[in-house]
């Protein structure tokens, strides 16, 4: 997938517990696990906003673009 989620980076950053933040974000620890791991398949702006609010950050410190190498399979 062309989105990576540098959700634990920022967390690190922050010292802050997933549980901790899946507290004051009020979502699920499942939730923010997903989140975490890449494996959501969208987020709600609502969220994004809480994230980058408790972790004092911009929505780019937490997602990033990377193009797909098109060509990687035909190696």
């Amino acid at each position: 997938m062309p989105i990576i989620v540098n959700l634990d980076v920022m967390m690190a950053k922050r010292k802050i517990s997933s549980g901790d933040l899946a507290k004051k974000i009020d979502i699920t620890p499942a939730n923010l696990s997903i989140l975490k791991t890449g494996k959501a398949k969208a987020i709600r702006f609502s969220t994004l906003e809480k994230l980058c609010e408790v972790l004092d950050c911009q929505p780019a410190d937490i997602l990033e673009f990377q193009k797909e190498d098109s060509h990687a399979d035909e190696i």
